[in-house]
């Protein structure tokens, strides 16, 4: 196997179970962490090329911010949290009191409550692995970066050319009494690490 797009139904529904599983995790978790509760949609798990991507976050010149995570051990890969400004503001808003924030500029303190809501949100969906495989996964210290879409995802891009040309993207929509908004996890597992994975879930 050498690209996502190779797998079978069963293999891709395992996949929207895992995202199901995963968002779940991630809107009970974010849900405790600012006090009050997430609604959210039945996640979209779609296979795409690097190529679709941008247009689907909103374009390559679309500002957004980018928690990533380096995972190993048993299961290698990455996992990348992407939030547009009105997200990065909800919860800005949420866990530091409502104020002028601004998600383009923001400062050390803004960068590292939305780091931290990166992380919980994607150690989400490696705790659901995790727990479905039986196996442990080590997960990096979350980094960091706010830029347009294009460069953004060109980090992943560079690290598995030589893997894949196309990623996993799990789309939620998130709802408040306020508000609705979007948040895109993208899941990049390593294909002896996915082959592994579906060997693990009996596929």
């Amino acid at each position: 196997m050498v690209n996502y797009s190779e797998l079978d139904d069963t293999a891709q529904d395992l996949l929207r179970e895992i995202g199901n599983i995963g968002t779940g995790n991630a809107v009970t978790a974010l849900s405790s962490m600012v006090g009050h509760s997430f609604n959210v949609e039945l996640p979209q798990v779609r296979i795409i090329n690097y190529r679709e991507a941008p247009e689907l976050l909103g374009g390559a010149e679309t500002f957004q911010t980018g928690i990533l995570l380096e995972i190993g051990g048993e299961l290698s890969g990455m996992f990348m949290f992407l939030l547009n400004e009105e997200f990065s503001k909800v919860m800005l808003d949420a866990l530091l009191g409502p104020g002028d924030w601004d998600p383009v500029n923001m400062d050390e303190m803004c960068r590292s409550v939305i780091c931290e809501v990166g992380n919980i949100v994607c150690c989400s969906y490696v705790n659901a692995l995790a727990r479905l495989m039986g196996i442990k996964i080590e997960v990096s210290v979350p980094d960091i970066c706010s830029d347009m879409v294009g460069a953004l995802l060109s980090v992943p891009m560079i690290h598995f050319a030589n893997l894949s040309d196309e990623l996993m993207l799990i789309e939620n929509r998130f709802f408040t009494d306020k508000t609705a908004f979007t948040g895109h996890v993208l899941f990049l597992p390593e294909m002896e690490s996915l082959e592994k994975m579906f060997s693990l879930l009996g596929i």
